[in-house]
């Protein structure tokens, strides 16, 4: 069975001897702001798509979706 715990607190736990979920406590949790923050822009095309490299998929669609050309 496993047990939670504190890595800052507890940095004699046994991973190998029991199953240990990491459970950081109010003291020692990791902060959510990262060192490189500041290097992320929001600068960049505004279409986005669902999928990663969705570029793709959305030629595709372009494809199936065109008007059909009537001979005349």
């Amino acid at each position: 069975m496993a047990r939670s715990y504190c890595p800052r607190c507890e940095p004699e736990a046994d991973p190998i001897g029991e199953v240990l979920n990491v459970a950081w406590c109010e003291a020692h949790a990791p902060t959510r702001d990262g060192l490189d923050d500041h290097a992320v822009t929001h600068a960049g095309p505004a279409s986005l798509t669902i999928e990663a490299g969705g570029g793709d998929n959305r030629h595709w669609c372009d494809l199936l979706h065109r008007e059909g050309r009537r001979a005349g």
